[in-house]
């Protein structure tokens, strides 16, 4: 029979999850932009397939290896800090990805838009602390929804990048860039909005 911290949630167990799958999805969304824009860039700059392998890779292997450290430092200062500073950190590396001119300076942006794959371990770590062990599967089924924002990049960006331009796309302030979700999901009203996960006793 179950005890009743494994079928109760936390207060502010709801927010904190579709907060949470929100800013996630936004964050895959920017995770894997570099599968759209990677093929004007290879043909801008006249890459050989291992360049641009490489270039594609990088931001997957970044957000892939920070997962570690992201996830640690959610259990010592929690979801509520950590995840809007990894999203502005990625809202940042896309904003400058719009500057960057050569081979380097695009490897150097990709390596901080991989950032925004680590929010995979924030998000984890933080709604499970809101959900006992007979609702956390459900919890966390939602949240990996969030997987959605790749699909959202590769249906909405062409048509954005054919109206915008890949360079203005992200330093746009409409709604087709990936900075609106992450610039307004970290903006300070938003942030006080976030639950404050409570310790399990």
């Amino acid at each position: 029979m179950p005890t009743q911290d494994a079928i109760v949630e936390r207060r502010g167990a709801p927010g904190a999850l579709w907060f949470s799958t929100l800013a996630f999805t936004a964050s895959f969304a920017v995770w894997t932009i570099f599968s759209i824009i990677g093929i004007q860039i290879e043909a801008d700059l006249g890459l050989t397939e291992t360049q641009f392998g490489l270039l594609i890779g990088t931001p997957i292997l970044t957000g892939s290896l920070i997962r570690l450290f992201l996830g640690v430092w959610t259990d010592q200062y929690g979801g509520r800090v950590v995840f809007p500073i990894v999203m502005l950190a990625a809202a940042l590396a896309t904003f400058l990805l719009s500057y960057a001119e050569t081979y380097p300076q695009f490897l150097f942006a990709a390596l901080g838009v991989g950032i925004a794959g680590g929010t995979f371990a924030v998000g984890v770590t933080y709604v499970s602390k809101f959900y006992g062990p007979g609702q956390q599967g459900t919890a966390l089924g939602i949240f990996g929804a969030g997987n959605v924002g790749a699909a959202v990049t590769k249906f909405l960006a062409p048509f954005v990048l054919l109206a915008m331009g890949w360079k203005q796309w992200p330093k746009s302030g409409r709604r087709g860039s990936p900075l609106s979700p992450c610039c307004s999901s970290c903006s300070r009203k938003t942030i006080q909005t976030w639950p404050r996960a409570a310790p399990r006793a």
